[in-house]
C-alpha cells in the first residue's frame, strides 16, 4: 500500500527504475501470455486444418470416466488400452489443465478422406488384474473421450448383459468393445464432423478370473457433407437434439418470463398506490393520519446512519460488484463468439482473467463507498474485498485437489498450474486491488443524504415475526425461485451433464429479469420495514436480497439426489462449486439489492423534503 501511495506522492523518472520492476513487468507479461494462449481453439485460423488427402487428421485420446459422474474422469491410458511408445501428453493449456483435459497420442491413424474396414490397432493379452480393471468399469458404464481435428468424440467401453433366465444363466456378463468405427464428414479439405461408434458386433466377454487375448481394431469411413467449416461447432451448441424436449424448454422459459414480468407489475402496482398515499397525507398535514400509517417518515434522522461492520459491508459491496462485472463480461464473450461448449479451456482462462482484472473494480467500490462514511480504514475494506470470495474459494478448490489426487483423476491440478495461480494472485490481483482502492481514496466524496442524521438512533419498536430479518429472505428467496427454477434446472443439467440444455442468451435474459425481481422485491421489503420504524435496512436489505442464492444451492441438492451421480468425489465437487456458485450469486444479488433499496430511499425522503 505504501509503495502505490508514495507512486501517487511523488514522479518517478525513468531512469530509476529498478531492474527488479523490469523483471516484474516481464513477469506479468509472461503470465497473460501464458493464460491467454488458446492455440488450440476451433475457431482458429481455417488454414491450420486443411489437407490434402491421404494427409494424416490428428487424433487424440483424452480422458475416460463413468457416464454418471462427469467429474470423475481418469488418464486415457489408465486402462490397459493400445498404447503406443512414447506415450507424449500434448502440451496444455492453462483452462485445459483445469477443465482436467489431458490428450496424449494415439495409435489411430485416421488419413483424410482415406477409408479403412478392420484395421488392427494391436493384439494385446489381457492379464487378470487388467480383465478385473475392464469389468469394474464396463460395469460403472465408463466412456472415453478423444479430440479428432479439435472436434471432441465419445464412445462406451463395454456393455453388461444383464442375467438370462431363458438360457438359465447366473449373474450379468461383461463384454468389452473392441471394435471402434469413426465416421468423419467433410467439406472440401476441412473436417466438419466426426462420430465414434463401439460396435456391439465385435465384443468379447471379460470374465473374472481369465486372461484373454484381444485384438483391438477400428475402421474408418469419410462421407461429403454441406456443413460450413465455420459452423462445425454448432452441433454443440443445440439445446437439445429431440424437438419435443427443445419446444418444452421454450416453453418452460416463456413461462417464467411470465410469472417474472406479472410478479414485478404487481409489486411495482401495490407500492406506487401505497407511497402515493403516504405522499398525500404528508402533503395535506394530517398528523393524526401520519401517526396511523406513515411510520417511515418519523425515521428520516436514522435511516441514512452509517451501517454496523462498515468495513465489512463495503467489501462486500466491492466484491459482489466485481463478480457482477465478472458475469456480464463472459455474457458478452459469449455473445462475441470467444465462448462456446467444448470449446477446451477457454471458460476457465477466461474466468480467471477477467477475476483478475477485474480486481481493479472491486478495489474501488469498497474504497469509494467507505470513504463515503469516514476518511480512514477504508483499506480494512479493500484487504476483505481480496479474501472475502476468494478466501472460501481457495479453502474449498484445495479440498477438492486434495480429494481429486487421492482418486488420481484428471481434475487434480499440476503443481506448475497452482504456482501459475499463485503468480497470478500475487502479481496481478492483489496490485490491481490495491491501486482501485488508491483510486477510490482519490476521488471519494461525501454521502449525500437529502436528511441530516441525528445524534442519537431511534428506538426501534418491537417487531412481528413476519416482519423480521429470516422470514423476509424466506419470502424474497422463495418467489426468485420460484421464478426462475426451470431455468436454474435446465443449467445444472448443462454444468453437471454431457449435454448444453440452454443457450447463453437464455440465460442472459433470465439473469437480467431476476436482477429486475430481486431489486423489486428489495425495494418492497425497505419499504414495508420502514414502515415499522425500523431505520436499520443496509444489512437486511443486501441479506434478502441475496437469499435467492440459498434456495439455490438447496435445489442444487434436490437435483443431485435426483440425479445418477453416487460417488465420494462427484458429491465432493458437486457440493463444493455449487457452494462457490451460489457464494457469488448471493454477493452479487446482494449488491444490486442494496442499490436499488438505496435508490428508492434517496427518492422517497427527497420527495418528502421538497413537499
Amino acid at each position: 500500500m505504501r509503495m502505490i501511495m508514495s507512486f501517487h506522492s511523488k514522479a518517478i523518472s525513468l531512469s530509476s527504475i529498478s531492474m527488479s520492476k523490469l523483471s516484474q513487468i516481464k513477469l506479468v507479461a509472461i503470465l497473460f501470455a501464458a493464460l491467454s494462449f488458446t492455440d488450440r481453439s476451433t475457431t482458429a485460423s481455417p488454414n491450420h486444418r486443411q489437407y490434402n488427402m491421404g494427409d494424416l487428421v490428428p487424433l487424440y485420446v483424452n480422458k475416460v470416466g463413468p457416464l454418471n459422474n462427469p467429474s470423475e474422469t481418469y488418464y486415457y491410458y489408465d486402462l490397459p488400452f493400445c498404447r503406443p511408445d512414447p506415450v507424449i501428453q500434448k502440451k496444455e493449456s492453462f483452462g485445459e489443465v483445469l477443465n482436467g483435459d489431458r490428450l496424449t497420442n494415439a495409435l489411430y491413424e485416421l488419413k483424410f478422406r482415406e477409408n479403412i474396414t478392420g484395421k488392427t490397432l494391436c493384439q494385446k493379452r489381457l492379464r487378470v488384474p487388467e480383465v478385473a480393471k475392464f469389468r469394474d468399469v464396463v460395469s460403472e458404464d465408463f466412456y472415453f473421450q478423444m479430440y479428432f481435428d479439435d472436434l471432441p468424440l465419445w464412445g462406451f467401453i463395454g456393455k453388461v448383459e444383464e442375467e438370462s433366465e431363458i438360457l438359465g444363466e447366473e449373474g450379468p456378463k461383461y463384454y468389452l468393445f473392441k471394435h471402434v468405427q469413426f465416421n468423419a464428414l467433410y467439406n472440401g479439405d476441412r473436417v466438419v464432423e466426426i462420430h465414434a461408434f463401439s460396435d456391439p458386433n465385435h465384443v468379447v466377454e471379460i470374465k473374472e478370473d481369465a486372461e484373454i487375448d484381444v485384438t483391438f481394431t477400428y475402421s474408418v469411413i469419410w462421407n461429403e457433407s454441406a456443413a460450413k467449416f465455420e459452423n462445425r461447432m454448432d452441433k454443440y451448441t443445440r439445446t437439445s437434439s429431440v424437438p419435443i424436449i427443445r419446444q418444452i424448454h421454450w416453453l418452460s422459459f416463456i413461462n417464467s418470463i411470465v410469472i417474472i414480468v406479472l410478479l414485478m407489475g404487481l409489486l411495482a402496482l401495490l407500492l406506487m398506490r401505497r407511497l402515493k398515499n403516504d405522499m398525500r397525507k404528508c402533503a395535506d398535514g394530517d398528523e393524526e393520519e401520519e401517526d396511523k400509517e406513515v411510520g417511515w417518515k418519523y425515521v428520516h434522522g436514522d435511516v441514512f446512519r452509517r451501517p454496523p461492520n462498515l468495513s465489512l459491508f463495503c467489501a462486500v459491496l466491492g466484491v459482489g460488484t466485481q463478480l457482477l462485472t465478472l458475469v456480464f463480461v463472459l455474457f458478452l464473450l459469449a455473445f462475441l463468439g470467444v465462448l462456446y461448449p467444448y470449446n477446451r479451456g477457454a471458460l476457465f482462462t477466461s474466468l480467471v482473467l477477467i477475476y483478475s482484472l477485474s480486481s481493479v473494480v472491486g478495489g474501488y467500490i469498497a474504497a469509494s463507498f467507505h470513504n463515503q462514511f469516514a476518511e480512514t480504514g477504508w483499506e480494512r475494506s479493500v484487504r476483505l474485498v481480496g479474501i472475502l470470495y476468494l478466501g472460501p474459494f481457495v479453502v474449498t478448490a484445495s479440498i477438492l485437489n486434495t480429494v481429486a489426487i487421492s482418486y488420481g483423476a484428471t481434475a487434480a491440478l499440476p503443481f506448475g498450474t497452482i504456482i501459475l495461480i499463485l503468480l497470478m494472485c500475487t502479481c496481478v490481483a492483489i496490485p490491481l486491488l490495491a491501486f482501485g482502492g488508491v483510486i477510490g481514496y482519490r476521488f471519494r466524496s461525501e454521502f449525500q443524504a437529502p436528511c441530516a442524521t441525528k445524534r442519537f438512533p431511534r428506538e426501534i419498536p418491537p417487531l412481528a415475526w413476519y416482519r423480521k430479518t429470516p422470514c423476509q429472505m424466506f419470502i424474497a428467496g422463495l418467489l426468485s425461485l420460484s421464478a426462475i427454477v426451470l431455468e436454474l434446472h435446465h443449467l445444472y443439467a448443462s454444468m453437471w451433464g454431457y449435454k448444453i440444455c440452454t443457450l447463453a442468451s437464455i440465460l442472459f435474459i433470465t439473469f437480467i429479469l431476476v436482477i429486475l425481481l430481486t431489486s423489486m422485491l428489495s425495494v418492497g421489503l425497505t419499504y414495508i420495514q420502514l414502515s415499522v420504524e425500523d431505520h436499520e435496512w443496509w444489512w437486511r436489505s443486501m441479506l434478502c436480497g441475496g437469499s435467492p442464492a440459498i434456495f439455490m444451492f438447496g435445489y442444487s441438492i434436490y437435483f443431485y439426489a435426483r440425479s445418477n451421480m453416487n460417488s465420494f468425489m462427484q458429491l465432493s465437487f458437486f457440493i463444493g462449486y455449487n457452494a462457490c456458485m451460489c457464494y457469488a450469486f448471493f454477493l452479487i444479488l446482494g449488491t444490486i439489492s442494496f442499490r436499488a433499496s438505496l435508490m428508492f430511499v434517496r427518492r422517497i425522503y427527497q420527495a418528502v423534503k421538497s413537499e
